[in-house]
């Protein structure tokens, strides 16, 4: 059967360069947005609820219209109501063979759809997804997961093809590996199998957490949130009229944690996940930095714990031993690659192991295009003479969110007026960033 494809009409954001005029103080507060991944792990389990979900704390980003342009062209109906709220109204039958291809293929969230869909439909394909360029990306964790649910997935050279004759619970599923996607996905796959599924080897990451908080308000009971074993008491139907709110994003309060201690400067970030931030605070504390904790609250969703950081500018020097991140409790994969601006702040060698994909290392060099000294030791590894000034340069932001962030707010570190180039990867996850560091006394202007 012919599928009716229909291209989505994404605004040509790839043109977009930022100019910046750096070597400036930054100064006063900035509030930490909603989380990006959080974001689209709700819009994909919103799916699973044949009732009205609200969403509230959506951030509006480019990943996210990716995101909702898809899911409406599947058939859901959904309608902004303001600035980060979302309704969702899902459709009688799902029509997932007029995906919007175009819009489907430019995030890796696509992948998420599989745990949700099987559901509702007893075949279906969907595409190859791209998002970041981090090196090969196996799928094997969420094959090898929904399996033992009665899942069947079939990889062929463009799509997935995904089946499943009659789904079942399963008494103890081991993931694979720990990623975040395959974990929501087994969870959606869950939720809606009448039975308990116990599952080892979970994600406890913020928004794996986000995910069970939420489907416990849609009436899924899950033993042991915040852990990585968890039991999911799947129900036959979820049909209610709900509104949930997102928590705010531990990655976003890294990185202007970064760029206050890269520009030596003095600011308060507020509402930050603090518990997937504490371990990454230690080894900045180790290293000389000096901050204060001024409060502690929950978030909206009334589970998430917040904190305002107050950071002061600090002699730092490097760690004798090698920052890498881990399965959380660890140091955030996505943290990670914030820590390099600090690491060229820093007197000293630092060693930073980015184990986790296959090249997203190599992309720190672009870094000394400004006068960083940085050594590629493998893809995986770099070595970082700190104590060096940045200088102004002209810059293409690399395909990776991560890396690209991290060479803009170096660029608010090196005197004189760079330009970052093609910055959509930035904004796939950052919304109206220049903006709001502009706020807090950056110059970045957005050249069109």
């Amino acid at each position: 059967m012919k599928k009716n494809i229909k291209i989505a009409k994404i605004q040509k954001l790839d043109s977009i360069d930022f100019q910046v005029n750096g070597g400036k103080k930054l100064n006063g507060t900035i509030k930490t947005n909603f989380s990006k991944n959080g974001s689209v792990g709700l819009l994909c389990a919103s799916l699973l609820n044949k009732g009205t979900t609200t969403l509230h704390g959506i951030a509006r980003i480019e990943e996210v219209n990716r995101v909702v342009e898809m899911i409406e062209s599947i058939g859901v109906k959904t309608t902004w109501i303001n600035q980060n709220s979302i309704k969702i109204v899902p459709p009688e039958k799902f029509k997932i063979e007029n995906m919007n291809i175009e819009s489907a293929v430019k995030t890796r969230s696509i992948i998420m759809l599989m745990g949700s869909m099987i559901h509702f439909l007893k075949s279906f394909s969907l595409p190859h997804a791209q998002g970041c360029n981090l090196g090969k990306r196996t799928i094997a964790a969420h094959i090898y997961a929904l399996e033992e649910l009665g899942v069947k997935i079939k990889t062929t050279s463009k799509s997935y093809e995904i089946s499943a004759k009659k789904l079942k619970p399963a008494k103890n599923i081991v993931m694979y590996e720990t990623g975040e996607t395959a974990c929501e996905n087994v969870l959606f796959a869950a939720a809606l199998i009448e039975g308990d599924t116990t599952i080892s080897f979970m994600s406890n990451n913020y928004m794996v957490q986000e995910i069970c908080f939420f489907l416990e308000k849609l009436g899924v009971k899950i033993d042991g949130v915040g852990t990585s074993t968890l039991t999911v008491h799947g129900v036959k139907e979820i049909n209610k009229n709900i509104e949930y709110s997102n928590s705010e994003d531990p990655i976003e309060s890294m990185m202007f944690i970064s760029a206050g201690i890269v520009t030596d400067s003095h600011i308060t970030i507020t509402r930050c996940p603090i518990d997937f931030l504490s371990l990454e605070i230690e080894k900045m504390k180790r290293m000389g930095l000096k901050y204060k904790i001024l409060k502690r609250y929950y978030s909206y969703n009334e589970r998430t714990k917040l904190a305002d950081i107050e950071i002061f500018p600090s002699k730092l020097k490097a760690l004798q031993d090698k920052i890498h991140a881990n399965i959380y409790p660890g140091i955030n994969i996505d943290n990670l690659p914030f820590f390099v601006p600090i690491a060229i702040r820093a007197k000293g060698q630092t060693m930073i192991h980015d184990w986790f994909y296959e090249n997203r290392a190599i992309y720190f060099t672009e870094l000394n295009r400004l006068g960083a000294n940085i050594t590629l030791a493998d893809p995986h590894r770099v070595y970082i003479t700190g104590g060096i000034p940045l200088k102004a340069a002209q810059v293409v932001c690399p395909p990776a969110l991560r890396p690209s962030m991290v060479i803009l707010i170096s660029m608010l570190a090196a005197p004189g007026t760079s330009i970052l180039r093609n910055v959509y990867m930035i904004n796939r996850g950052y919304e109206e960033i220049a903006e709001r560091l502009n706020s807090i006394g950056a110059d970045i202007k957005i050249l069109k």
